[in-house]
């Protein structure tokens, strides 16, 4: 272990050195390795990390994630070059549905409002009237005129906890994420049975039987902020499970137990240290998003911004 610490410590520094040489900035999602964690400038959600990296003068943003999260940040950066270490790392959820299948599905309800959940390609988020995260997706869906249909892209498990949210009837794609579905009121049960003083906190890409059980349901940066200022001392954590290493260090003192060892995302797990060097030696893999594409997938993303 020390051995493997060190060697963390020499690529960190390393990186730090790179980084400083090429002007740039690495972003981390919640749900990467500790260490990868350790080496960002911001870690988070993966919206908010573009947001973030847009508002800086870095010339280079490292996005630690997966791809559709590289090309927000080149859709809300268009002047900086973006960089994703693992040119694999692909989201099974964002794949499940494509912008020719979401044309012909809008040809069927040609009334029907678009709302996309962010976690979706560059070009499903230009076929698309306005993006959600899954913080905001009541807020947006409710700001949708009462006499318009609403489809819902991509993910149907937070689709369906949208419609119930927001009393709205939704017509869901049937997309959901693979590492969320797997999560079972079984293991629910299991865990609250194991540690029952516990707060259950699940996160709305879970089925709706496993949020019915929840006491609280969260993005990922939401558990955390409700973790940070809540008096609880016990969570059960029904998310990607990269989450906890940021949980513990935000909220000392407190414990945080995974629903399941299932929650394991192998696409948030494929960016190491390694890459991340590579990365900004070489300037590669690049992550680019084409002008026709970028400028109305950023419209969909600007009018969800403007909802109060």
């Amino acid at each position: 272990m020390a051995e493997r610490e060190q060697d963390f410590a020499q690529l960190s520094a390393e990186i730090l050195d790179l980084k400083k040489k090429h002007n740039a900035i690495i972003l981390s999602h919640l749900y990467q390795r500790p260490e990868v964690q350790d080496v960002a400038d911001y870690i988070g959600d993966s919206l908010g990390l573009s947001q973030e990296a847009a508002k800086t003068g870095a010339e280079v943003i490292v996005f630690c994630g997966v791809h559709f999260m590289a090309e927000t940040a080149a859709i809300l950066s268009p002047g900086k070059t973006v960089l994703l270490p693992e040119v694999n790392a692909g989201c099974p959820m964002a794949d499940m549905v494509t912008a020719e299948a979401l044309r012909a599905k809008k040809r069927e309800y040609p009334d029907a409002v678009v709302v996309c959940y962010v976690n979706s390609s560059a070009d499903v988020k230009a076929e698309s009237d306005i993006c959600c995260t899954s913080a905001n997706a009541v807020k947006i869906v409710r700001s949708v005129p009462v006499d318009k249909p609403v489809l819902f892209v991509p993910d149907r498990n937070l689709g369906n906890y949208v419609g119930v949210k927001s009393g709205r009837q939704i017509i869901y794609w049937e997309g959901y994420c693979n590492t969320h579905d797997k999560l079972t009121v079984d293991d629910i049960l299991q865990a609250k049975e194991s540690h029952p003083g516990a707060t259950v906190m699940v996160h709305p890409e879970c089925r709706p039987e496993v949020v019915a059980l929840a006491d609280q349901i969260f993005s990922t940066s939401g558990m955390i902020k409700f973790a940070r200022g809540n008096e609880a001392a016990e969570y059960i954590i029904g998310t990607e499970m990269g989450i906890l290493h940021q949980l513990y260090k935000e909220c000392p003192g407190k414990k945080f137990y995974i629903a399941s060892n299932k929650l394991i995302c192998p696409n948030m797990k494929a960016t190491t240290l390694q890459k991340v060097k590579w990365a900004l030696e070489e300037m590669q893999p690049r992550v680019m998003v084409p002008e026709a594409i970028r400028e109305k997938a950023l419209g969909a993303v600007e009018r969800m911004i403007t909802v109060k």
